[in-house]
């Protein structure tokens, strides 16, 4: 269905061009929204920044998602409550496992933005980018934790996602832009004819590039933003 990433993101641009003129900043997530997400801000001369969420894998099953939690002052955590009934996981088991994957966030921050601002996003178009999304547990918390920082304008955008989720994540946001919807779903990688793991080094290099494309500095820097 995709070539690779970055045709993905090239064919999400073109869908999202109505939203030039309406002040956007992109906000990805990594690692493998990231040259989508660059892709997107490219076309439409806006800001890249990242959105930093991290899974809660379930304890003796940390493959499967039991939740997710994103950055920001307060932490936000989205609950697979079918996932924590079915393994029996209590609330409180959750909390210490985000606990853990927030100094990672922390960790990843430093390494991304190196000292730099986030890009603000109050009042603007943000538009959160993933290269896709299966559960939707991930996104669900990014899509909060954007939400918390007051955009005009909240949109999720993917190349390819299963109907039902995006579905189910329409209440989250003010727009959704999904390319494909195909089913059967399966795994993201099945839809690309080249998915390999993207380094930080290249997150690093596309924040750089692209925010210093847009005249704004590492990670959008158009000010210190909000949590």
């Amino acid at each position: 269905m995709f070539q690779h990433r970055k045709e993905a993101g090239q064919r999400l641009a073109k869908a999202l061009e109505h939203l030039r003129d309406r002040d956007p900043v992109v906000l990805a997530l990594p690692r493998g929204g990231v040259p989508v997400g660059a892709e997107v801000a490219e076309a439409l001369g806006a800001p890249l920044d990242v959105v930093l969420v991290r899974k809660l894998g379930a304890p003796q099953q940390p493959e499967l998602a039991a939740g997710a939690v994103v950055d920001g002052q307060e932490t936000e955590i989205v609950y697979n409550e079918d996932v924590m009934e079915m393994l029996g996981i209590d609330v409180e088991t959750m909390r210490k496992l985000a606990d853990r994957e927030v100094e990672k966030i922390e960790d990843r921050r430093k390494r991304y933005l190196r000292g730099g601002e986030r890009a603000s996003v109050e009042g603007r178009t943000a538009i959160v980018v993933d290269d896709g999304i299966a559960t939707g547990a991930t996104v669900r918390a990014a899509l909060r934790g954007v939400r918390r920082r007051k955009p005009g304008h909240l949109v999720l955008a993917v190349p390819v996602a299963p109907a039902e989720t995006v579905e189910a994540l329409r209440e989250e946001v003010d727009e959704v832009v999904c390319l494909e919807t195909p089913f059967p779903f399966g795994s993201i990688g099945r839809f690309y004819r080249r998915f390999e793991q993207v380094e930080d080094d290249t997150v690093i290099e596309m924040l750089d590039r692209i925010g210093q494309g847009q005249g704004q500095g590492p990670g959008g820097g158009q000010g210190s933003g909000e949590p």
